[in-house]
């Protein structure tokens, strides 16, 4: 029987190891498909409290791992295939067996969705990424475009007028489907020129191997051209990790995992914390916080049983 499992390898899985590790629970962590999460493809973190210089992406993880490690924490290159709630522990499959654990943390993350254009995975954190609170400081006076047209895509694109030279909104309709506010806001600034009915077909990139252009396409008229940008923030919306709980975990509209009472979900033992329940902030430090809340709450969960 384990006392805690955790169920990913980014920044909120890894802090809740440390914590957990550092209560003396040993805590199993698997590190999943993509362990490091989102972090592990970013090339520079600026934003992470007490990193002045700012910290490469997979070098923090690697840190938080080692931290996690030091404290006795486990790790293992598998997945959680499917839950099995019991009264008092939760069966957990992995690898096709089964293991029992007293609680489980969920913190899975949520993979940002792209447009499946040949050669996108090697771009992502060279000029093509999903989160312009993250990466948007890095392309001060330069032209970026902004592919969507919800709520998100407006929001990214206003931000990113702190910084870029010129923001162009890419939308394959002719009409966003943001809300009326944040539509307004975004076509009324004067940074923003939003491009309509229009996809992407490719990117450039220069000699270094970073997005120096574009290829569009009408999608009415079939005209096509290239548009030089210095980074492509895509903004159609994230899918949260949680094929493998069913509809065994209550979820809102979104897919994400609800949390009642801090991080704990529907199940008794089971917390979820980081991007996997959290389609508002998607923050590395928030992520670590919640996973912080989470091994805190196994932890005074842990204290009714006595094993």
């Amino acid at each position: 029987m384990e006392k805690v499992i955790i169920a990913g390898s980014g920044c909120a899985g890894l802090t809740a190891a440390i914590y957990a590790a550092r209560a003396n629970f040993s805590p199993l962590v698997l590190e999943g498909k993509e362990p490091g999460g989102q972090l592990s493809t970013t090339t520079l973190v600026e934003n992470f409290p007490g990193f002045v210089d700012g910290i490469d992406g997979p070098m923090l993880i690697m840190n938080m791992k080692a931290q996690a490690e030091r404290f006795g924490a486990r790790f293992a290159y598998s997945s959680v295939e499917e839950i099995d709630p019991q009264d008092g522990f939760i069966r957990v499959r992995i690898d096709g067996e089964w293991r029992e654990t007293r609680t489980l943390i969920i913190a899975s993350g949520a993979s940002a969705k792209y447009l499946g254009l040949p050669e996108e995975k090697k771009l992502i954190g060279h000029g093509l990424t999903s989160c312009a609170t993250c990466d948007g400081a890095f392309y001060r006076n330069v032209p970026v475009c902004v592919i969507g047209g919800g709520d998100s895509a407006c929001e990214e694109a206003v931000f990113l007028t702190r910084f870029a030279s010129k923001v162009y909104l890419i939308h394959r309709r002719d009409t966003l489907r943001a809300s009326a506010i944040m539509a307004e806001r975004a076509l009324c600034h004067e940074k923003i020129e939003p491009i309509w009915d229009t996809t992407l077909t490719g990117y450039e990139t220069d000699e270094q191997g970073e997005v120096r252009a574009v290829g569009l396409v009408n999608v009415k008229t079939g005209a096509t051209r290239e548009l030089e940008v210095k980074c492509v923030f895509v903004a159609i919306g994230h899918t949260p990790n949680t094929a493998a709980f069913g509809d065994k975990l209550e979820t809102d509209a979104g897919g994400y995992l609800l949390r009642h009472q801090g991080t704990h979900t529907n199940i008794p033992g089971v917390f979820a914390a980081g991007d996997v329940a959290d389609p508002v902030y998607r923050q590395a430090i928030t992520a670590a916080g919640q996973g912080c809340a989470a091994a805190l709450d196994a932890e005074r969960y842990l204290a009714n049983f006595g094993d």
